[in-house]
């Protein structure tokens, strides 16, 4: 579990642009969105089949639900633009996160299935609000981009909440 964690750490310190990197440009920025939403989407999926409490599965699909809204939102936003989302490193390396993420969680059962999902849940939202706050909305040049993620903060600050509060819980 300290592996994911680490991968996704990763992942949103080269969205921070890491010490030599680049800030990410509108494009890279689109990706990256739709990328660790669908990272979410996809944990959100299995815990819906898998937690162990109504708790636990009612987030997984409140996960589902509110990461398939802002991807639609993003696509929307960048088919209107005319921008093609751009591959980079860190939404590889999001994604990856993501997979490794699945896979440890689908070897788990009950209680063990729920904490694990939900301490991901948490350091997850705490690393992406980071990196929303101090690489995403500094880098987006687009108003449109900037707003779309202003937008929609308030949901992962909820998530987040939310999160916590399950976690605490356990």
């Amino acid at each position: 579990m300290k592996n994911i964690g680490i991968v996704v750490a990763t992942a949103l310190l080269l969205a921070a642009g890491g010490v030599a990197a680049q800030a990410p440009n509108d494009a890279q920025i689109a990706h990256i969105v739709v990328t660790a939403n669908q990272v979410d989407i996809d944990a959100g999926k299995l815990a819906e089949k898998m937690g162990s409490t109504k708790d636990v599965r009612d987030f997984g699909k409140q996960m589902v639900t509110d990461h398939s809204g802002v991807n639609k939102q993003a696509v929307a936003l960048v088919t209107k633009l005319k921008v093609k989302p751009e591959d980079n490193p860190t939404s590889q390396s999001l994604k990856s996160g993501g997979e490794a993420n699945l896979k440890n969680l689908k070897t788990l059962k009950g209680n063990a299935f729920d904490k694990a999902y939900i301490d991901h849940e948490v350091a997850y939202h705490e690393q992406v609000l980071d990196a929303v706050d101090k690489t995403l909305l500094p880098s987006a040049k687009n108003e449109e981009l900037k707003a779309l993620i202003t937008k929609v903060r308030p949901a992962f600050v909820a998530h987040l909440e939310h999160a916590k509060m399950l976690q605490s819980k356990m």
